[in-house]
């Protein structure tokens, strides 16, 4: 499946080798230049992993750090700096930052570290029970699901659909985004079959209940309109 990624960097030269690199990957790359950008499009846009470097305009990648996991954004960080000293790189740590990598570096160690944060990051999500508002619980371990106390069961695609969408809450994703990370960027299905398979879960977790937590927000996708998962 393919990573969406924000990539954070004001040095041009920089960032469009990462950007083109990351491209030539398959992997979905918005770049910007400065911290106001990067937090009006978190705002608009789900991201897989965010790739900050440390100095930035507007705010450091230390104070977007701070600032994105404030508001419980738990989107994998991957910094990019030239400091190399412990000192610095526990700064970054303790900001909030999942992964640190000191310039220069080997493309080829980037793409390692995105990886090994794409896997922690579900694997983390997964090994979770998540209670979302007051009503609805989806446990991974056991592949259940229950709203308001009443057990729902779903499909493997359904409840891979649910997951994803859990893993956002609040957020328009796609149908080109759910597409891509519950089937696969390469599987052949139109997104029709995203319609459908909606269309489906909306009939066993909203149908029966007066609150519809699944909303189709017209011509920009779907959301999940509940709390987030703790």
């Amino acid at each position: 499946m393919a990573m969406h990624i924000l990539l954070v960097e004001d040095d041009v030269k920089l960032g469009e080798l990462i950007q083109y690199k990351l491209k030539k990957q398959l992997y979905q790359v918005e770049w910007v230049l400065d911290a106001e950008y990067a937090l009006e499009l978190m705002e608009r846009v789900t991201f897989d992993i965010y790739i900050f470097d440390w100095m930035i305009p507007y705010k450091t990648g230390i104070e977007l750090c701070k600032e994105i996991r404030m508001k419980k954004n738990r989107t994998p960080i991957l910094m990019l700096t030239a400091r190399d000293s412990v000192t610095d790189r526990v700064q970054g740590l303790n900001a909030g930052a999942d992964d640190y990598l000191v310039k220069p570096f080997d493309f080829e160690e980037l793409i390692a570290r995105l990886h090994a944060l794409y896997r922690r990051k579900e694997t983390n999500w997964e090994a979770d029970t998540k209670i979302f508002g007051d009503t609805l619980v989806i446990d991974h371990s056991t592949f259940e699901v229950s709203r308001n106390g009443v057990s729902i069961p779903l499909s493997r695609r359904e409840f891979q659909l649910l997951s994803f969408m859990s893993q956002h809450p609040k957020q328009i994703l796609s149908r080109e985004q759910l597409s891509d990370r519950v089937w696969g960027i390469d599987a052949e299905i139109t997104l029709n079959t995203v319609d459908a398979t909606i269309k489906l879960l909306r009939k066993k977790l909203d149908d029966p209940f007066e609150d519809k937590i699944i909303q189709n927000v017209r011509g920009l996708g779907y959301r999940l309109a509940v709390e987030g998962g703790e």
